[in-house]
């Protein structure tokens, strides 16, 4: 990434620490902005010992004609319980070379393909959803991840913004809205935040932290 330089996060969103039963629970965030990117999203989460959760979304500007990026990886006792990457599109489709970049890809018979949440309709056809049943798979995964974000930075090369206030542009910062407004549908997330610093903090974290809206376009 070019232009790489982090951004301010308020104290009790960044640094996190609780309880959820007798276990304690931590999330570390770190928020970025680059040539290209409005927020680079990393957050690691710790349930005591049995549960790990890395989350990272790659948020594009409007005026760049990129897809967002995005991986989960749910660890139960060091055991890969769930997987996810995607490119997902902010127009009606993938760029068209994105697509044939992902369309080279070769992707492993994954024996545990998970089903896709009710408001999974933001994920591409390219998307991966697994739960890995050995190292092997986990490795493969992790290639995967590797590949997707080869193909997203290596098409950012060769791009230039677009003026904020064109056609394209705006459709892009809706279709990016609408991923928030899907993602904000996810109930496992809300439950399991709420359960540790109660639904107040939770909808606060999940509106500025995890899929805040870009800015307007003017």
């Amino acid at each position: 990434m070019t232009d790489l330089e982090a951004l301010p996060l308020e104290p009790d969103l960044k640094n996190i620490y609780g309880k959820l039963g007798s276990d304690d629970f931590s999330i570390v965030n770190e928020f970025y902005k680059a040539r290209g990117f409005r927020k680079v999203h990393l957050e690691k989460a710790s349930f005591g010992s049995s549960l790990e959760i890395l989350h990272s979304v790659f948020f594009p500007n409007p005026n760049f004609d990129l897809p967002i990026f995005g991986v989960d990886l749910v660890a139960n006792s060091s055991v890969i319980s769930a997987a996810i990457v995607d490119l997902s599109p902010v127009r009606k489709e993938l760029p068209s070379e994105i697509e044939i970049e992902l369309m080279k890809l070769s992707i492993p018979n994954f024996e545990r393909i998970r089903k896709l949440p009710a408001w999974g309709d933001i994920f591409s056809q390219y998307v991966q959803f697994i739960s890995p049943v050995n190292n092997v798979e986990n490795q493969h995964f992790l290639n995967l991840v590797d590949n997707f974000l080869d193909i997203l930075m290596n098409h950012l090369d060769s791009l230039e913004p677009e003026p904020n206030n064109s056609n394209i542009s705006y459709e892009r910062y809706e279709r990016q809205i609408h991923y928030c407004q899907q993602q904000k549908q996810n109930d496992k997330t809300r439950n399991v935040l709420a359960n540790a610093f109660g639904i107040d903090w939770t909808e606060k974290y999940i509106e500025k932290v995890l899929f805040d809206f870009p800015s307007e376009l003017k």
